[in-house]
């Protein structure tokens, strides 16, 4: 009898390992969205555009593309490579004229597709820019969404004039990363 209680706990925890990521996924993403500048309904909208332009997209052009769709405040950043500029144009209307998209900046570039080396490449950029964000503490890193596409870094938020040149400075100097462009909107 004495050993029932704790193999009791020891099943129910072993029933609820896989529940650990969910739980903990959840009070992140509760953290983040604390601390976030967008309404929670503005932020899980931005989710919701991210996804349908994507699918469609997808949908439409198959493997001929490589594009990413970026949604903050409700405005939609298309990076990546796309065959010709009618595909660029027509990616921009499709994304346009999803459900809530207030705004479109098109960044998609007539280019062959990116190699996994590359995004591989960006993927890093854009965690060491995170990373510089975090360790000058001079902003709250989560009020600056960073996107790296073949080298050039994208910044986009809800931020002060002064937030958005310290992020630009950080991350013009961060290694590999060629151009930045500011997808900013001004709270001053």
């Amino acid at each position: 009898m004495r050993y029932a209680k704790p193999l009791l706990l020891l099943t129910l925890l072993a029933s609820l390992q896989g529940c650990f990521p969910v739980v903990a996924t959840g009070v992140g993403a509760s953290a983040m969205l604390a601390a976030d500048r967008r309404t929670s309904g503005i932020y899980v909208e931005d989710e919701s555009i991210e996804n349908k332009v994507l699918i469609e997209i997808a949908n439409k052009f198959k493997s001929r593309v490589h594009v990413n769709a970026t949604s903050y405040n409700r405005r939609v950043l298309l990076t990546g490579e796309v065959p010709d500029a009618a595909a660029k144009e027509e990616i921009g209307k499709i994304a346009a004229g999803a459900e809530n998209v207030r705004e479109v900046v098109n960044e998609l570039e007539v280019h062959g597709i990116s190699s996994l080396s590359s995004r591989g490449n960006d993927t890093a950029v854009t965690a060491n820019v995170k990373l510089r964000f975090l360790d000058s503490n001079e902003f709250r890193a989560n009020h600056v969404k960073v996107v790296t596409e073949r080298g050039t870094t994208y910044l986009l938020g809800l931020v002060y004039r002064k937030e958005a040149d310290i992020a630009v400075d950080i991350a013009s100097g961060t290694k590999g990363v060629n151009k930045v462009v500011k997808v900013f909107e001004y709270l001053d």
